[in-house]
Parts: C-alpha cells; sequence; structure tokens
C-alpha cells in the first residue's frame, strides 16, 4: 500500500531536500523520492517545522528537479528484515543484500533506530571474555556485554587486531570449554582493501558462516553510514536477545560516522561545537554505545569494539574524548611501540577496562589476575619515569636499580605484550608470563602482590632471573647506588 504523495520540492540542499509539511509525518519516517524519470530513491525525515519537512535522501541528488520530483511518505521508520538467515550474509549499509543471495527469508521487520535498554532490565556484566591476547586478557581484560573501543591512528595495526579478537574471542565455560561468538562487523566510509582484509580473514579461518558483515564502503553516500551502524545493532540485538547468542559487534571506522554526522549537520544549518561537530555528538554516540550489554531474562548479549582513528593521534580530540565518557574503558595503540617491532602496540597505561575487577579472580579466571596485573601496572609505570629521566641525563648515569627496571620494561614489551598475529594464549598462559616477566624484579619491590601468591607462583623464577641480571642490589655502579646524582 502506497503512502500519500506529495508533487514537488521547496528546495535541495545537496543531500537535503525541503518539502512543505505534510499531515501525521513523523520522525525518522522513511521517504521515497521520485524524480523525474521515476527513479526511485529513499531518505528519511530528519527535521520538522510548521511549514516544512527536511528529508535526508540516501544518495546522490543528480537528476532532481524541484517542480518535478514527487515525495512519498511511507508511513513508517526504516526497517531492517531480520532472521537466522542473516548470518554469513553481507549487506551494505542500509541493510540491502550485496552478496548476490538475495532477501533473507523472514517476516520480522524491526526498527534500526533501536530503542533504549531499561536500565532496571540491564544485568552487570561479569563474565571473563578471553581473547587469547595478553595485553587485552591479562590487563585490560574485556567483559562480556562490555563496551571496549580501541583507540588508535593512521598506520597503526587495530585492523588486524580487531581481526585476531573476531577469531579467537570466546567465553570460557567451568570446565574450561570455549564457547564462541557470533559476530556482526560493521565497516563505515572505509576503503575497498580494508573490507577486503576482512572478508578474507572471515573466509580463511572459517568464521564467515557466523558473521553478518554490513559494508558501506568509502564510494557510498556518506549519509549512509548514519544508518549502517543503527542496522549492525538491530541485527546483533536481534540474535542476542530473541535467538540467546552471544554477539561480539565490531564497528569501524567510528571516525568516518562522526564526520559523517559533521556533514549533515553542516548542511541543515545547525550550530557546531568543538571542532565543527554537532553540540549532540554526544547523545548520539551513546544512542549507538548503549545499545550493548546483557537483559535479564535472555541468556544472550550484545559486546561492542568500537573503532576509532584518533585525528593527529590526539587522543583529547572530541570523537575519542567523548566515547571515554560513555564506554567502559578504551584499548589504546601506541605508535611509539609499533615502530619498535611490538604487536599489538597496546599503550600500557592510557589503556583502561573499567569492568575488568568484577569479571576476573577466582572461579572466573584465577586467583593472582588482580594482583598481577595491579604489579605489571605499577612497575610499567616506574619504566616509563625512568626511560623519561634517561632521556634527559643518559642511561650510564642511572643506578643500577634503575637499569634493572629498564630491563624489566623491555622484557615486557618483548616478552608479555609481544606475540604472534595467530598465536592464541589461554589466560594462565598469559598469567605465568607475567610472572616470569616480574621475576626480573627483586621481590621486595612486589608490594601489590600477597606473600602466598609469590610463593605459589614465582617459586624458583626469581632466582634465574636474579642470576640472569647483573647487580640485584643496585650497588655495582661504583656511586653508592645512586648513579652518579
Amino acid at each position: 500500500m502506497r503512502g500519500v504523495e506529495y508533487r514537488g520540492l521547496t528546495r535541495i540542499e545537496g543531500p537535503v531536500v525541503i518539502t512543505e509539511r505534510s499531515r501525521n509525518v513523523g520522525f525518522n519516517e522513511v521517504v521515497a523520492v521520485y524524480d523525474r524519470d521515476e527513479g526511485r530513491r529513499l531518505g528519511r525525515v530528519v527535521d520538522m517545522s510548521e511549514d516544512w519537512t527536511a528529508i535526508q535522501i540516501f544518495g546522490s541528488n543528480t537528476g532532481l528537479s524541484a517542480a518535478d520530483s514527487r515525495v512519498e511518505f511511507l508511513g513508517k521508520p526504516m526497517e531492517l528484515r531480520v532472521g537466522l538467515g542473516l548470518l554469513g550474509r553481507i549487506f551494505n549499509g542500509l541493510g540491502e543484500p550485496i552478496d548476490g543471495y538475495g532477501n533473507i527469508f523472514s517476516s520480522t521487520c524491526l526498527d534500526v533506530n533501536g530503542l533504549p535498554i531499561n536500565p532496571y532490565a540491564r544485568t552487570y556484566p561479569r563474565d571473563f571474555i578471553q581473547t587469547g591476547i595478553s595485553s587485552i586478557d591479562g590487563m585490560n581484560t574485556l567483559i562480556r556485554g562490555q563496551k571496549l573501543p580501541i583507540f588508535s591512528g593512521n598506520g597503526l595495526p587495530h585492523n588486524k587486531l580487531a581481526a585476531q579478537i573476531v577469531r579467537q574471542a570466546k567465553i570460557l565455560n567451568l570446565d574450561g570449554s570455549g564457547e564462541p561468538f557470533v559476530v556482526v562487523f560493521c565497516a563505515m566510509g572505509v576503503k575497498y582493501d580494508v573490507a577486503r582484509f576482512f572478508l578474507d580473514d572471515f573466509e580463511r579461518t572459517g568464521v564467515l558462516a557466523n558473521v553478518v558483515v554490513f559494508l558501506s564502503l568509502a564510494d557510498a553516500p556518506s549519509l549512509e553510514r548514519l544508518v549502517a551502524p543503527r542496522c549492525a545493532l538491530t541485527a546483533a540485538e536481534y540474535l542476542a536477545y530473541d535467538r540467546n547468542m552471544h554477539v561480539l559487534v565490531v564497528m569501524t571506522d567510528m571516525t568516518n560516522y562522526c564526520e559523517a554526522l559533521r556533514e549533515v549537520s553542516s548542511i541543515r544549518g545547525e550550530v557546531p561545537s568543538r571542532k565543527g561537530y554537532p553540540g549532540y555528538l554526544y547523545s548520539d554516540l551513546a544512542s549507538l554505545y548503549e545499545r550493548a550489554g546483557k537483559i535479564s531474562g535472555s541468556s544472550g548479549s550484545i559486546t561492542q569494539i568500537p573503532i576509532l582513528t584518533m585525528p593527529n593521534d590526539d587522543i583529547s580530540h572530541p570523537i575519542p574524548d567523548l566515547s571515554g565518557y560513555i564506554t567502559e574503558g578504551q584499548i589504546v595503540l601506541d605508535r611509539e611501540l609499533t615502530q619498535r617491532g611490538v604487536y599489538p602496540p597496546v599503550a600500557g597505561l592510557p589503556s583502561l577496562s573499567r569492568l575488568m575487577k568484577d569479571g576476573i579472580g577466582p572461579g572466573m579466571t584465577r586467583e593472582d589476575h588482580k594482583d598481577v596485573s595491579s604489579q605489571l601496572f605499577a612497575a610499567y609505570s616506574k619504566v616509563k619515569q625512568i626511560r623519561n629521566l634517561s632521556s634527559i641525563i643518559g642511561e650510564e648515569e642511572l643506578s643500577g636499580a634503575d637499569k634493572r627496571y629498564l630491563q624489566f620494561g623491555d622484557r615486557l614489551e618483548q616478552d608479555f605484550l609481544t606475540q604472534g598475529e595467530f598465536e592464541d594464549r589461554s589466560i594462565d598462559q598469559t598469567l605465568d608470563l607475567g610472572w616470569k616477566v616480574l621475576a626480573n624484579l627483586p621481590r621486595e619491590d612486589l608490594l601489590r602482590i600477597k606473600k602466598e601468591y609469590i610463593e605459589k607462583y614465582m617459586g624458583g623464577l626469581s632466582a634465574d632471573a636474579q642470576a640472569a641480571t647483573p647487580d640485584p642490589q643496585g650497588w655495582g655502579d661504583g656511586m653508592g647506588g645512586r648513579g652518579g646524582l
């Protein structure tokens, strides 16, 4: 059944067309715009007043004429057809199949705009997710139902890291077995080679059958980027809360999404905020990020890993800044570590998982996990301070104790942080590696670890490490342990 149709447009401003307001038109309602040759393009209502309605077109305005165009209000929001047939399929940013297999067989359609989860219905995330990556599992643990973004920069291996997480992520059961995820992957404004990298990786590793892909490439209309993540999250909500699956949502690149949002805001003549982004950037991002979580009454869950590239590696830029406020931590990739050959180059100190404390420990990972993680952070923080001092006075002027911390920092980066792209470490392997690295420090410096854990897990490691490290007491520099200062 066709909706109400109107002839003529008041004006055309890029991808936004203005028409006289009709009766019973709703915000985010789907609109069909026809040109003089009966070409049909879809759009949605983005603004209204008493006299006019603004329609955002998903595509080019080429061929539109203000006098000859027709507008049909379809009387419904934008919807996505959902069903188990979603798995293994590839869609564009508007939820239309592009893999040549046609529409999925289902009569269920859901509003892509979604609804916020009732806070009363939320279940607090507590289940540990093993990614097989030591820098994440050991120090910035991912929890089922968490939203944990990756803050990266141009040229850093964030795509490789995300693909590795997709391959290896699993929920550990009490018997030690792993329960895999269903993956919803959404690409916004990325180049073809990036999309091809992910698709090839999914096919090569055999996970494509459990992946739903939404692609809005760089050559697609920029406004399609605003719809793509909403379609992806709608598919994830159906699989998680209707089909009780564990869903991992990977969205890249959120910076491209925000650029499209800024473009639309500018066309609509809205007053800009920081760096030209609209003042509602925070609430718009929250409408996406807050669709992750666990709901009581459903065994399914949605875990989000948004990826964003920080312009000029600036973590105070509005996009990472606001994302950090909304999400429960961040994984920050470090350019200096990449230049030293460390993969994955996860920065130790800026990275954070706010839900980590509730998903580790006895019965979830291991009893010593919290203490080992805390001690690694504390010692690595001291390494950073000593490296800064060394750059001023020279490493030869440091005390023996400080040199020992420098050696600890190198061992942490080369043995603990560094691992192969296809190396999948268990949480026990990760924590054992942490103990081996900590064995390079004197036991009296391990102030954040309980003594019984030191005796139980370190064993003879410290003796071996001290034998390999000259001057364990820090007095061999001939300057009374003060390095000549």
